[in-house]
């Protein structure tokens, strides 16, 4: 894995307008807010509802792909030990694959970090083999004693996004983001 410097303590400028577009997306303007809320770095799984965000991150900074959502977990928690405060980006489906790795080490240990989740199988997403994890996101973060915010499509993200810094920065514990379709524009 290539070295990546890690820096959050850097003065970060407001969110600029998407480098394709030149429109301060919602997507650009929460990656400014996580950036301004000192998270990094950031890893994340394919997803095409977070795929906005993820460009948005990219083109402010380093992005890690990771193939598995517990290996995303897992390199995050080495972040968050060496002091930074990591962010995971992916789909609901991922984060049924990561409980072992929430539940066995990240919870107990109180490894601080922001998962920001994609809700897949709500909403717009009414495909088959997403509508189970769709309807059990919420109790499974519950479950696991990781306060979560679901972002509302228009409604402003700095509030959520100060929310999740005060519980990973200040209090120590792991907190989610979700994502529903709609808050970037992802239609079926």
């Amino acid at each position: 894995m290539p070295a990546v410097a890690l820096n959050t303590s850097a003065p970060v400028a407001p969110a600029a307008p998407d480098a394709r577009t030149g429109a301060v997306t919602p997507a650009v303007s929460l990656a400014g807010e996580l950036r301004r809320g000192g998270f990094a770095p950031f890893l994340a799984t394919p997803c095409g509802i977070l795929a906005p965000l993820l460009c948005a991150l990219q083109d402010e900074g380093p992005l890690i792909t990771v193939s598995r959502e517990d290996n995303a977990v897992g390199m995050a928690a080495g972040c968050a030990i060496a002091g930074e405060a990591p962010v995971v980006l992916m789909q609901n489906s991922g984060l049924g694959q990561s409980v072992n790795a929430l539940a066995s080490l990240v919870v107990p240990y109180a490894v601080p970090m922001l998962l920001v989740v994609s809700l897949r199988g709500t909403d717009l997403d009414h495909t088959p083999e997403n509508t189970v994890m769709g309807r059990i996101t919420q109790s499974l973060l519950d479950g696991m004693d990781i306060p979560w915010t679901r972002l509302v499509p228009g409604a402003d993200t700095a509030g959520p996004v100060e929310r999740a810094r005060r519980t990973v920065l200040e209090e120590r514990r792991t907190a989610a983001l979700l994502v529903p379709p709609a808050l970037f524009g992802w239609t079926p």
